[in-house]
């Protein structure tokens, strides 16, 4: 008996079986359950620069786990909420800040990064100029932080917090692995974005850009060749006006400008 092969575009049976079925059929008939989900979760750097120091917002733990240490703000996603969204709401509720400019930085996903279960996190940086973090205060528990890592440039790795007295104050979590990846984040960019503006207020010195690239680094620059590039870099006018209030000379105010990037700078 001769063999006989079936067309070669013939589909298989299951495959005849399947076209028969709709999205919406398979869709309404698909268990989730069948599968073991994680929980996600967001957490925030939100980050500024003041007294030369670069600095953060942190609230101290009152529940288990971590109870005691400090945690940056965070918290769980909404089932029908956007991560955008989660960061937005979690900034006003934990930080009282509204209208920052903020972008995701990295997800953390280490099996055993929570001891309450598989919680992967995604991570936001939060850039604002110090006089924003005036709300914290009144957010329950918050408290803004220095910040200090012990790697050179890019290197990378943890951070660790500190208070106004020098005082160690231990992270909760990995928070300080996601700490140190917004440090690293920060220097990586510093000369290639106009990141430090964002740390600024609208008119600003060259003092005051030239403290915050110093406490980004954790290193002094030349000051010279720091203001040419600068003024160079084409993200500077003069306004024609100078400090207002200074104790010594007053030095000459500047705004930020750039092609195709407004101020504020928001989200």
């Amino acid at each position: 008996m001769r063999n006989v092969s079936k067309p070669p575009h013939a589909p298989e049976a299951s495959e005849q079986k399947g076209t028969a079925i709709t999205e919406e059929a398979f869709l309404a008939a698909y268990d989730m359950r069948q599968f073991e989900r994680p929980s996600v979760a967001v957490d925030i750097v939100v980050a500024t620069v003041s007294g030369g120091a670069l600095r953060v917002v942190v609230y101290r733990r009152k529940e288990h786990p971590a109870r005691g240490k400090y945690a940056l703000p965070g918290g769980f996603v909404g089932i029908d909420e956007s991560l955008d969204a989660a960061a937005r709401r979690l900034l006003r509720e934990k930080a009282r800040l509204e209208g920052v400019f903020f972008e995701q930085l990295y997800t953390f996903g280490a099996p055993g990064r929570d001891p309450r279960g598989r919680i992967i996190a995604v991570a936001y940086l939060a850039l604002v100029p110090p006089e924003a973090l005036s709300a914290v205060a009144s957010a329950h528990g918050a408290r803004v932080c220095k910040v200090l890592v012990e790697w050179p440039g890019t290197a990378g790795g943890p951070a660790s917090i500190f208070d106004e007295d020098g005082r160690y104050l231990p992270l909760a979590f990995d928070h300080s692995s996601i700490l140190g990846t917004a440090v690293q984040r920060l220097r990586a960019t510093l000369d290639a974005t106009p990141v430090a503006f964002r740390l600024l207020p609208h008119e600003l010195t060259l003092r005051a850009l030239q403290d915050v690239h110093e406490a980004i680094r954790g290193r002094p620059v030349n000051k010279d060749s720091f203001r040419r590039r600068m003024l160079a870099a084409g993200w500077l006018e003069a306004t024609g006006e100078r400090e207002r209030d200074a104790s010594h000379r007053p030095a000459e105010l500047y705004r930020f400008v750039s092609r195709g990037i407004a101020w504020p700078i928001v989200d």
